[in-house]
């Protein structure tokens, strides 16, 4: 039985990021319509090295396709030289159950999260977004930035991290990444990167909050991506309880993973009704941004369906394009 192995770089030969944008907006709509079996992930906890791995298993009949990844998060791992997450994706021929590839599970869950959270600007932020914010330079920001760059007229990007020489070295490859119409540069804290900004994006794995209200001008949107544990936080309860309604990519996921969420729930300044999916606005079935001086946040903890989406278009570009190495087993 062959199947196909694709690196990393085969990943992203295959699904560009205006692709994986489209990729998530399929997956959020499919997902809120109640197409994808998925259970919820199973998290796996290495308390002594401070790790994570996760399971995250899902099938659409429709798509015909079967996804299971594995991905461990360790964000210890750079200090040793080695990277903070690592996995891999198994994609499965829905109709027969045979596996039909393997692919690098790091390459397509940063790919993947960075085109969430541009399915979610495209959907929520005002047209004229010129400023974004990024908060964190780990192995999420970068595509955090490419994601929004590709459905925004960006002109400048504020980097933050608590460990500066990574947010320079982050701005120095976003710089050559995004050409010389877009100015980046590397802020000193939170409140500086995100003070004016007009999109801001969190990509940490901080158990504190990083952004608060007095942060985030009237207008702005939020992207949250970092935290899937409920101690996980990275945004203010203050911010939060501004920006309702919040924007998910599903109900169910994010009152038992969102750790902002949770608390916020738990203080009484959200109500369960006041989460609404990414999908339902992009369905036409709910509202998203109706004020130009609204506070738009989308808090994302990652579905499988995004893996399945995702897996399915690399897939059936590197048929298309002859990529990746054929392994029986």
């Amino acid at each position: 039985m062959p199947v196909r192995w694709l690196s990393a770089a085969d990943v992203e030969r295959c699904l560009p990021m205006a692709a994986a944008v489209d990729a998530m907006a399929e997956a959020f709509t499919a997902v809120s319509a109640g197409r994808v079996a998925m259970p919820l992930r199973l998290g796996v906890e290495a308390p002594a090295a401070g790790g994570t791995t996760l399971f995250m298993p899902a099938h659409d009949p429709g798509l015909g396709y079967t996804v299971l990844k594995m991905v461990s998060v360790y964000p210890g791992n750079p200090a040793r030289g080695l990277p903070a997450i690592n996995g891999m994706v198994i994609l499965v021929d829905g109709a027969t159950g045979q596996p039909v590839a393997v692919m690098d599970g790091a390459a397509l869950t940063a790919l993947r999260t960075g085109a969430a959270s541009g399915a979610a600007t495209r959907a929520l932020a005002r047209e004229d977004a010129a400023v974004l914010a990024v908060l964190g330079a780990g192995a999420q920001a970068p595509y955090q930035a490419l994601a929004v760059c590709a459905v925004r007229p960006i002109r400048q990007v504020r980097i933050y991290n608590r460990t500066r020489a990574r947010a320079e070295a982050l701005a120095r490859s976003l710089a050559g990444r995004l050409g010389a119409g877009v100015e980046v540069v590397v802020a000193e804290s939170p409140a500086e990167a995100a003070r004016g900004a007009d999109v801001i994006c969190t990509a940490t794995s901080s158990t504190e909050p990083l952004l608060d209200a007095g942060y985030v001008a009237p207008g702005t949107h939020v992207n949250t991506v970092g935290s899937f544990r409920p101690a996980m936080r990275e945004l203010g309860r203050d911010l939060v309880a501004r920006a309702r309604p919040v924007f998910v990519d599903q109900v169910q996921a994010a009152r038992e993973e969102a750790g902002e969420l949770i608390d916020a729930l738990q203080a009484g300044v959200l109500g369960p009704g006041d989460l609404v999916e990414l999908g339902q606005v992009l369905a036409g079935a709910r509202p998203g941004r109706v004020d130009p001086e609204q506070i738009t946040l989308f808090k994302s903890c990652g579905l499988a369906a995004q893996d399945l989406y995702a897996a399915a278009r690399v897939w059936e570009r590197a048929r298309e394009l002859g990529v990746g190495q054929d392994v029986e087993l």
